[in-house]
């Protein structure tokens, strides 16, 4: 599966290159959102949106399922969900399973590395998350959202162990481009960042994202 997928990636980057970009923008949300809020926020031009399904505590987010449903009834283009893992919560799979439980109706599964409950000792973070990507994620395929200083700090620069899957990263440059990537941790290119954090759209709080392609190749 992993390599199907990084033929298609490399296929996909082949074909921006020729025919050109498809620029998106879109939210992630990490509270519960009613179909209104998302109505407003597609109305706004916004076309995907990721919802938290799991928490950092180590706890499903059982308001995700509802949450999807509610941006699927307002038309989003992708529907998609991050997963927040807990390093010092148990077992890496347990929590994969418990997220799965939710049965979500998303199109995609981003895993959150951010510093968060990671040990202070970068091996006991690397062996976390190797047990991570190589968990049984079911019918969903897997992204990493990251930044450069989150993965400098939890798992080390020179950690390539991720970068066959595609990047989502942060840098709150409030520039819905890609001018700023600095190339690190593997990943030469990113598929999606995420531009501004913390903002309120429609009276909701939400990030906001970019991304140059669909997450359908």
């Amino acid at each position: 599966m992993v390599k199907y997928f990084i033929v298609c990636f490399s296929l996909a980057i082949i074909l921006r290159s020729i025919i050109g970009t498809e620029a998106r923008q879109g939210i992630d949300v990490s509270q519960p959102a009613s179909t209104k809020i998302f109505s407003c926020l597609k109305q706004t031009g916004y076309d995907f949106a990721i919802v938290r399904a799991f928490r950092s505590s180590g706890m499903p987010d059982y308001n995700a399922p509802q949450t999807i449903r509610n941006a699927r009834q307002a038309n989003f283009a992708t529907v998609e969900a991050y997963m927040f893992p807990c390093p010092k919560c148990g077992n890496a799979q347990k929590q994969v399973d418990d997220m799965l439980s939710l049965n979500l109706d998303a199109d995609w599964i981003w895993l959150d590395i951010e510093i968060y409950n990671w040990y202070d000792d970068v091996t006991k973070n690397r062996k976390f998350f190797q047990e991570l990507i190589n968990a049984d994620f079911g019918k969903y395929e897997i992204g990493i959202y990251t930044s450069k200083n989150n993965w400098s700090t939890i798992m080390g620069l020179d950690y390539t162990e991720g970068s066959q899957y595609p990047l989502w990263y942060a840098h709150y440059d409030k520039q819905p481009n890609f001018n700023d990537f600095q190339p690190f941790g593997g990943w030469s290119e990113p598929l999606q960042k995420q531009f501004a954090g913390d903002q309120t759209v429609c009276g909701f709080g939400v990030d906001l994202n970019y991304r140059e392609q669909s997450m359908a190749f």
